[in-house]
Parts: C-alpha cells; structure tokens; sequence
C-alpha cells in the first residue's frame, strides 16, 4: 500500500472513530423525559409594552390634528403562577394566572385653532391575565430542555389616571377608571434546567396580545366645552408586549434524575 493510500485510509479511520465518539457523548449526554405527572409552577418578569395607537371620536373633528408622539407604555414587573400536566415526553399543558402591574403610558399630538396647540396624554395600565398554554419539549440534554409553545385566553384590561393636558391653551380633560375584558394570546420561547427530581428552573421570552383596553368617560375640564362626543371613552387599540420571565416548575411526581456524561478529551 502506497504512503498516500496509508495517510488516507488512517484519515478516513480517524474520522469514523471521531465521529462515533461525538455520537457517543451526545448520545451519552441526551437524558429521556418521564412521561406523565402534576406540575406547579410560579414566575416573575419583566415587561416591554407597546400600543398600536389610542382613539376617540373627537380627534376626527379637531382641525389638522396629528399624533406627534402616538404614545407607549413604560415597562413593568408582573408575576403569577399555574398548574400543569406533562402528557408526554415532548408534550405539555398548563393553566396560568398572573397580575401584571402599573405601567405608564405617555402620548403627545398637535392640533390648529387659529394657531397650534398640543394636548399632552398621560395614564396607567394594568391587567389580570389568564391562559391556557401548551409546549412542545424540544429534548434534554445535559439537564437542560428547550421548548417552545403557545396559549390562549383572556385579559382584564384597567386604565387609570388618564389626563389629556394642553399646556398652550391652559386647557385639557381627564377621565375616571375604565375597564375592558379582551381576548389574549401568548408565544413562548424558552429552557428548563432540572436542579433536582422535582424542581426545574425556567428562564424564557413571550410575546403576549392582550386586545383593546379603554378609559372611563372623558370629560372636558371647562363644563361648557362641548368636544366631540364626551360620553365616549379613550381607546387603546392592540396592547402587546415582549416579556421575559424567570420561573420554577415543581413536580408533583418526581422524575429521573441522569448524571450528564464526562466528555471525552483528545
């Protein structure tokens, strides 16, 4: 056998081995899921909130009006907790419940009446959320599982505080608590990693739609001003926000334990 042939079929030979080692180790480090059992679980996070834009019937009749700013909200801390099922080793479901607290929201337009003013819009938000959600378990390896998933449900949706200032004018209005029942809807990105049997620590993002929220009436601070229709509340038109949550998941049955494999050196 000619040198050349040597150095190639010693190559091929390594690569093969080399191969097989990596597929051992990763096969070594891959830890199967129990199927079945009771989960609890509880969270906290932080939110990063935004709105597509805020309506009422008197913007219409206000002579070249124009949102300067269309308005968003501050981010804000929420927590909740749930129950849950896992079905099977990639499939799980659970129910959530969380209060999502005060944040506020800040918006700024113009308008002309024989010269230009601005109304300057202020208020807070806050929300009680419930989901039903589902997760597709992506694996486990070295007692870490990825996963993704997505649920559905509802959000009360309350706006307090809400003050339209215009500073030019000395003018302006405000408007009492409102509250809106909306649908809400949730995408999840995340990993678990298993500390013991029973505990798992779960670091994720999601984005969540909470719908439509709305103040109570608004009224103009001088009585004898009649302004579109005052009856009429602000609407705050698709509320949606990109969270991460930082969670534990108890298991009520505990599961397996895998010591993850020592990688191979050289």
């Amino acid at each position: 056998m000619s040198r050349v042939c040597t150095f190639a079929f010693a190559g091929v030979t390594a690569l093969v081995v080399g191969s097989g080692a990596f597929a051992a180790d990763l096969a070594a480090a891959y830890q199967p899921v129990a199927t079945g059992g009771w989960y609890l679980r509880g969270y906290i996070g932080q939110s990063n909130q935004f709105v597509n834009s805020i309506s009422h019937p008197s913007f219409a009749t206000a002579p070249q009006f124009t949102f300067l700013d269309k308005g968003g909200f501050d981010s804000a801390p929420f927590y909740g907790a749930g129950v849950g099922y896992q079905w099977t080793s990639w499939l799980r479901t659970d129910v959530t419940g969380e209060y999502r607290g005060k944040a506020a929201f800040h918006a700024l337009d113009r308008y002309f009446n024989a010269g230009y003013f601005t109304n300057d819009y202020t208020a807070s938000k806050s929300e009680w959320v419930a989901l039903v959600n589902a997760y597709i378990d992506l694996g486990t390896w070295w007692s870490i599982t990825p996963y993704v998933g997505a649920g559905v449900g509802v959000a009360f949706n309350t706006i307090e505080h809400f003050r339209d200032t215009n500073v030019i004018a000395g003018g302006g209005g405000w408007a009492d608590t409102g509250r809106q029942t909306s649908l809400a809807w949730a995408l999840h990105a995340g990993a678990a990693y298993r500390v013991t049997s029973n505990l798992a620590l779960d670091l994720s993002y999601r984005y969540l739609n909470v719908g439509n929220a709305r103040s109570g009436t608004l009224v103009n601070l001088d009585p004898t001003v009649f302004s579109g229709n005052p009856l009429a509340p602000v609407t705050f038109h698709n509320i949606q926000s990109h969270d991460l949550m930082l969670g534990l998941r108890w298991m009520l049955q505990p599961e397996p334990m895998y010591s993850p494999s020592i990688i191979r050196k050289g």
